[in-house]
């Protein structure tokens, strides 16, 4: 018996600590955290206060900021700043939830 207990906990706290991923697509040259990447598809994922976008053999890790909107986003949306003319991604704004990810650029 205790063994299935311990196994149980053992599932349930990997469950809990595992981290969370979302997919974005990138539409033109971005840079996130210094770093320029390609347009194309991304994958997301979120631990703590970090963000790491992979694609391929590319993945660079960020620090974000995670907010909680007061509605649900319909799409996934990318939102940047371009004062110098390079696009830096300042939010994820993550379709289906609530949840925005701000970009400590």
């Amino acid at each position: 018996m205790k063994k299935i207990l311990l196994s149980f906990a053992t599932v349930a706290l990997a469950i809990g600590s595992a981290a969370t991923s979302y997919r974005v697509t990138l539409f033109q040259p971005s840079t996130v955290n210094g770093t320029e990447l390609k347009p194309g598809d991304y994958k997301v994922t979120l631990k703590d206060n970090k963000a790491v976008l992979t694609s391929g053999k590319t993945s660079i890790e960020a620090d974000v900021k995670t907010e909680t909107a007061d509605t649900k986003f319909g799409t996934t949306t990318v939102r940047y700043s371009n004062g110098d003319g390079k696009y830096r991604v300042q939010e994820i704004r993550l379709g289906g939830t609530s949840t925005r990810l701000v970009f400590e650029n």
